[in-house]
């Protein structure tokens, strides 16, 4: 028990260190605002390449993460029927289901599903 606790103590101090050092390491000190504009084979930039991302877009891509995810997670009811009761199996799927079936709603409800405001 003792030496599970002093692995786990150093694991926990190798890895602040090595955090800690990333993020002293990672910083940039040189702040030019030449180095820092796009590079068109030496001439000034054509328009500004930096495109306004559309917020809409990232949230219907977030809920379809989510979405598919907790699909993913309700597969594998369809393999453990044979091996459990199925009352217990019965509502566990329907709870999950439910679950899944709230935040649809609540999303729904929200207007983050309507792609044009």
């Amino acid at each position: 028990m003792m030496l599970t606790l002093m692995f786990a103590i150093i694991i926990l101090v190798v890895c602040g260190i090595v955090m800690m050092l990333a993020s002293v390491l990672s910083k940039k000190s040189i702040t030019d605002r030449e180095k820092s504009s796009p590079f068109e084979c030496g001439f000034d930039p054509k328009s500004f390449s930096r495109l306004p991302f559309s917020l809409r877009f990232f949230l219907i891509a977030v809920i379809f993460l989510i979405f598919d995810v907790e699909i993913a997670l309700l597969l594998p009811l369809a393999l453990i029927c044979p091996a459990s009761n199925i009352t217990s199996w019965t509502v566990i799927g329907m709870l999950f289901l439910f679950i899944l079936l709230v935040g649809l709603y609540h999303e729904w409800n929200q207007g983050a599903l309507e792609w044009a405001i």
